[in-house]
């Protein structure tokens, strides 16, 4: 009896420390923590239910303090949450992004950045490592360097001042890229060339409309065209998993790593092509997209030498670092000696050419002019080209690669590579799109019924990886 009665208190004893664990002590659902917040604070915060999930917090009246800001921050990092402000005394709470920082986070790197490199040649050499970190990153010094792209041809229009032509490249052994090529009807002697990467957009409603993504739609379209009837040579292409590159590999393939070592690796080999065609100026030679476009540009930009003038838009930022694994999906910003880099370093690697940087008032680049800008004015400083960068912020605008943003990159190459612009200009001196014969989609495919792809085609992704490891060997 008497050892029952001493088995009884040792229970209860021990049942009375697990109570009082401090965690399990002051421990509180989200909910009640957040209620709690905005009646201490006197302060709204605004988020979906799906946030609270069955999320608790431990130690929750330990994680108030003198001032709002740090009580989130404490309450919501565990619980891998974060907030934004909204407005004065209103925050959003969302999931926690590994590819957002506060815009201050960004401020103080590019500040630290800079005191790195006081010199040209300090700068220089910081380019060269940042540079062979993001090919090493990558891993496409591996890539097998002398095989042919094999050019597939199909289906030549003719428009006013301009032609299309659907163009696949054999960019690795059984890997192709599949894009537009657009051409000035009157070519000269030596044309400008351009690449024209595309990002995520589509249709809000329906993804899956295809003349609303990537390259078939009209702002792409428009772009393109334009920039032949103005003189350049210019081809348009799929990111890696979407387009006709999602027939040999599926779509959920687009958000992995290897997409942004393959997007890199498409430009590289979409340069290629371009360089090799009649006519083309190695001494002009552009690249412009938005938003993952606009990362694929400022990319190629970096590595590649040949590029000579980079035009990113809604893109360039020290504090947001791509939203898709085909973006930062690689640690392409770390760097070995622990001295990070972001993508306006990134971005900056083309000094001193010219670069403009197209941003807007509704994204991760409404604080170009105050951080990224003058940032990048004091690279060129450094060679004495500061008129060589530039920035067009659209503060009233959102994320897109609109009109009025096309304007300005077609006035930067226009000034840059030494276009005559009559037949795209008005009489009032407006820029005029309207020859442009906007097309659907399925005149744009290479591959088709009457088309297929060649018998060599690699198909999934498992398939992609094991050739790209035995290229290693």
């Amino acid at each position: 009896m008497r050892k029952i009665v001493l088995l009884a208190v040792c229970i209860f004893v021990l049942n009375t420390m697990h109570a009082q664990e401090p965690q399990k002590t002051y421990i509180q659902p989200l909910k009640d923590v957040l209620d709690l917040i905005e009646k201490t604070y006197n302060v709204k915060l605004q988020y979906e239910d799906k946030i609270l999930k069955d999320n608790m917090v431990e130690y929750a009246g330990w994680k108030l303090f003198s001032d709002v800001e740090s009580t989130l921050q404490h309450v919501l990092m565990p619980l891998e949450l974060r907030y934004i402000v909204k407005a004065k005394d209103t925050y959003e709470i969302k999931s926690w992004e590994y590819f957002r920082k506060p815009y201050a986070e960004g401020e103080v790197q590019l500040r630290n950045l800079l005191a790195s490199y006081p010199t040209l040649s300090a700068w220089e050499a910081r380019k060269k490592e940042v540079r062979q970190n993001i090919l090493s990153k990558l891993g496409i010094h591996h890539f097998p360097k002398e095989t042919s792209l094999n050019p597939i041809r199909t289906n030549y229009r003719k428009h006013d001042g301009y032609s299309a032509e659907n163009v696949a490249l054999e960019v690795l052994p059984g890997v192709y890229l599949s894009g537009t090529l657009y051409m000035p009807l009157k070519l000269v002697k030596k044309n400008p060339v351009m690449l024209s990467p595309h990002g995520h957009f589509y249709n809000k409603i329906d993804k899956s409309i295809p003349n609303e993504r990537g390259r078939y739609r009209e702002d792409q379209q428009k772009r393109c065209a334009t920039l032949a009837r103005m003189g350049v040579m210019v081809f348009s292409y799929d990111m890696f998993a979407w387009g006709e590159s999602n027939y040999q590999f599926p779509l959920k393939d687009h958000r992995q790593g290897i997409a942004l070592t393959m997007q890199t690796w498409n430009s590289m080999r979409a340069l290629d092509f371009l360089l090799s065609l009649k006519g083309a100026d190695p001494e002009r030679v552009g690249v412009t997209g938005a938003s993952g476009g606009g990362t694929q540009t400022f990319i190629i930009a970096a590595v590649d030498d040949r590029i000579t003038l980079s035009v990113p838009a809604v893109m360039v930022s020290s504090h947001f670092y791509g939203g898709c694994p085909c973006e930062s999906g690689m640690p392409i910003h770390f760097m070995d000696n622990g001295l990070n880099t972001n993508n306006a370093e990134i971005a900056a690697l083309i000094s001193p050419k010219p670069l403009l940087v197209i941003s807007d008032g509704d994204d991760w680049t409404e604080t170009v002019p105050q951080i990224e800008f003058p940032y990048l004015q004091n690279i060129y400083s450094l060679y004495n080209k500061k008129e060589n960068v530039k920035n067009v912020h659209l503060g009233s605008e959102g994320h897109d690669y609109g009109y009025s943003k096309r304007i300005a990159m077609y006035e930067f190459v226009t000034e840059h590579f030494r276009l005559h612009t009559n037949d795209v200009l008005k009489s009032d001196g407006t820029w005029d799109e309207s020859k442009v014969t906007v097309e659907p989609a399925t005149e744009m495919y290479v591959f088709g019924t009457n088309n297929p792809f060649p018998e060599n085609a690699m198909m999934g992704i498992e398939s992609l990886k094991m050739f790209l490891i035995d290229s290693q060997k």
